[in-house]
């Protein structure tokens, strides 16, 4: 199992640094944002936890957790939210927006860290279910249950085949595919379909997932490939 990575958001200077010593004493790999403007800069895709402040400047921890959760890319990323709001409204306000977990401060490090890892389990056994579902690059989404392909969570009209086309070659990211290993894997039985299908297609799907149609390669005499 890789390192987890953690996103502490809190206009609090000297609660993000304690909040970083402890969680990464306990072997996590933390960052720290000082406001939501900052943190909404960052690859939110890299972390699999964020601790949320809600009170903060112009942009609070509830409109930037609303942001998130709108946004197919980040919209599974677990979120408890620090708050020394603890009215049952605002706990309410929290947990209707996707929140995870809520802790009322002042609270103790203990509890932070029990809550911390209470989510990343209950988050981990989620994430195993839907391991097969999705194929990501970036903030390219491939969602093989439901038959959608969104690019920075905007829905890219795909066709059959090019859902199986690139669904294929990001199952094989990396690997050079030929053309006739392509047809053989998504026409399978059908007659009269030649090499030339697979570049029209390989085409029409690198316009539509721009910016990542780059990504899919022409390795000349050999074939397709998906590369970082």
């Amino acid at each position: 199992m890789g390192i987890t990575r953690i996103l502490v958001v809190d206009d609090e200077e000297d609660l993000c640094e304690i909040l970083k010593f402890n969680l990464e004493t306990e072997g996590y790999e933390v960052d720290t944002a000082f406001s939501a403007e900052e943190a909404l800069k960052l690859d939110l895709t890299r972390y699999q936890l964020l601790l949320l402040d809600v009170m903060m400047g112009e942009i609070s921890g509830f409109k930037m957790a609303n942001q998130l959760k709108k946004n197919e890319v980040t919209a599974r990323l677990p979120i408890i939210f620090l708050t020394a709001k603890d009215t049952e409204n605002d706990m309410l306000t929290g947990f209707n927006l996707g929140a995870d977990d809520y802790i009322s401060k002042p609270f103790s490090i203990r509890e932070v860290l029990a809550r911390v890892k209470a989510v990343l389990r209950r988050t981990d056994d989620k994430a195993d279910a839907r391991t097969s579902e999705l194929l990501t690059y970036e903030t390219l989404v491939l969602d093989c249950k439901r038959i959608k392909a969104t690019v920075n969570g905007t829905e890219v009209p795909l066709t059959k085949k090019e859902f199986e086309i690139l669904k294929l070659l990001l199952e094989n990211r990396g690997n050079v595919l030929s053309r006739e290993e392509i047809l053989s894997r998504i026409w399978k039985d059908e007659v009269y379909v030649l090499d030339r299908t697979v570049d029209v297609n390989i085409t029409r799907l690198r316009k539509k997932i721009t910016p990542y149609g780059k990504n899919i390669v022409t390795r000349l005499g050999f074939g397709y490939c998906f590369e970082n």
